[in-house]
């Protein structure tokens, strides 16, 4: 970890701001990891084509500023007493820009998108793919090194940053003019927000974003470059990548009026594994957001899985390497969302009472996959759908079969998340707006047969990333007094009905196998 310079600590707060999915917000901690202040402004997405997701880099960079001012004006504390900044941003979503100017090329291009889809499957179905699995095969044979397994099972998804950043390059004028005149610069929403904040001083990544970008390898803990030689991803475009505590720079003065130590870039999913202080090998974190995200903590050591799973890493402090496996399900939020807009509620937090007003939900299914199945099934041509409609079917049982389906989905993540690694479980904890959600939770813990703990605070993405960056700076000591900061806000114990609900899931499963490539070309 980086060393503070003595008289560094010039304040009393950590500022953190976590730029999401949806919304940015920012939050002042005080020493006892109390929020003084807040302020949350909406992301607008913008969706230019069918398929295409994206956002306007200079209203993010202006909501950014925005939302770090309001909160400290919110906390009545000036920026002269902020001690660090740290920021936690999603992941995947990049744009590029002039390294002369700093003007980007196009608006940011979202994890979210699918403008590269039939460059994946194209790539995926390829002679060249055949033949990187075959070789990898038979050096995993040989040498039995773990990266030549992973090699020999390699799909490639539209979420990672890899084909939409190809796509890029082969279709847009000015980028591939850039590259040629070694003008381009390639970033995350970090990197983004990290080169505006420092006026264009500083072109950095930390490795928890940088891990989680399809590029990386985590295995020799730098850039692909046979990755980027079989894409023809230039390497020149792409930016350092430094520890996850680090003095990054600070931020200009003519942003803030004077300048704040930027000491952490931290990815969202793995800033809430840090701020649920999942220190310890066997911890698991659901984050159950837009999506739902389950890691577990699988030490110094990165996972190898044949089923999904990808491994990223947690975060880097000084020498110590973390390393999680992660599996995730695109559509938990949003298919609370789709059901709000198509007024079978007006508030989500009506969802719970709705789903206890039934017994069950009379034989319906849902099937979360607007945006395809992820782990364990990998069928990005999977439909969302509901099955087993009747004449007797209410509001209330269809709200109940998609807060259902939610659980559902977690308990296979988990469960091929505990075969995959046999690592012990420690303790799990859950975070994110639907956990707020009680009829969820419960269900989670039974289909567990576990306790989840849920944390009293909200955004563990944004106190993930100002444990990070107060331990860079000292404002805390060690993880053992952050540990001492956290606090349960409920405990959900299991209870005796999965023998209830094992023939509900055995029907629901059917309605997955169903829905199963449905998008697929004839």
């Amino acid at each position: 970890m980086d060393s503070p310079r003595n008289g560094f600590i010039k304040g009393r707060y950590i500022l953190s701001v976590d730029v999401g999915t949806t919304s940015i917000r920012g939050h002042v901690y005080d020493k006892e990891a109390n929020i003084k202040g807040s302020s949350s402004e909406k992301i607008s997405l913008l969706y230019p084509n069918p398929g295409w997701v994206e956002l306007d880099p200079e209203e993010l960079w202006l909501q950014f500023v925005s939302v770090a001012k309001a909160a400290v004006q919110a906390a009545g504390l000036q920026m002269k007493q902020i001690t660090a900044l740290g920021i936690s941003t999603q992941r995947a979503t990049f744009t590029t820009w002039s390294r002369k100017t700093g003007e980007t090329f196009h608006n940011f291009i979202s994890w979210q998108d699918r403008r590269a889809s039939e460059l994946v499957t194209s790539w995926n179905n390829s002679f060249t793919m055949k033949a990187l699995h075959g070789s990898s095969k038979v050096l995993h044979f040989i040498t039995r090194r773990k990266q030549f397994l992973v090699a020999s099972i390699i799909t490639f998804s539209t979420q990672h940053v890899t084909f939409r950043l190809a796509w890029a390059l082969q279709n847009l004028k000015k980028v591939q003019e850039a590259v040629e005149e070694g003008n381009c610069c390639f970033g995350t929403i970090d990197t983004w927000l990290l080169y505006r904040l420092t006026k264009g001083a500083v072109h950095a990544t930390d490795y928890s974003n940088a891990s989680a970008t399809g590029i990386f390898d985590s295995y020799q803990m730098c850039w692909s470059g046979m990755l980027c030689s079989l894409i023809s991803l230039p390497l020149s475009i792409f930016p350092t990548v430094e520890n996850t505590s680090h003095k990054f720079g600070s931020t200009d003065t003519s942003i803030f009026g004077v300048p704040i130590p930027i000491m952490s870039l931290v990815a969202d999913q793995q800033a809430a594994m840090f701020g649920e202080c999942c220190f310890d090998t066997g911890d698991v974190k659901i984050t159950m957001g837009t999506g739902t995200f389950i890691n577990i903590n699988t030490g110094n050591k990165p996972h190898t899985s044949i089923s999904g799973l990808y491994p990223v890493v947690g975060w880097k402090i000084g020498q110590e390497v973390v390393y999680l496996a992660e599996g995730n399900a695109a559509d938990t939020g949003t298919a609370i969302k789709w059901a709000q807009e198509l007024d079978l509620f007006s508030d989500p937090a009506e969802t719970e009472a709705m789903a206890n007003s039934v017994p069950d939900a009379d034989g319906v299914c849902f099937v979360p996959s607007f945006s395809g199945l992820q782990a364990p099934l990998n069928d990005p041509h999977a439909c969302a759908s509901f099955m087993g409609l009747k004449p007797s079917t209410t509001k209330s049982h269809l709200v109940r079969a998609i807060l259902e389906s939610i659980a559902f989905r977690n308990k296979q993540l988990y469960e091929i998340m505990s075969e995959e690694t046999h690592i012990p479980v420690t303790n799990i904890w859950a975070d994110g707006g639907v956990c707020n959600n009680n009829f969820v939770m419960q269900l989670t813990a039974d289909l567990f047969s576990r306790k989840i703990n849920r944390p009293r605070h909200f955004d563990m993405s944004s106190l993930g990333a100002a444990f990070i960056a107060g331990l860079g700076i000292g404002f805390w000591s060690s993880k053992e007094e952050l540990k001492c900061l956290g606090c349960t806000e409920k405990v959900f114990y299991p209870q005796n009905v999965w023998k209830n609900y094992k023939p509900v899931i055995d029907r629901w499963e059917k309605a997955l196998t169903r829905s199963m490539h449905w998008y697929s070309k004839p």
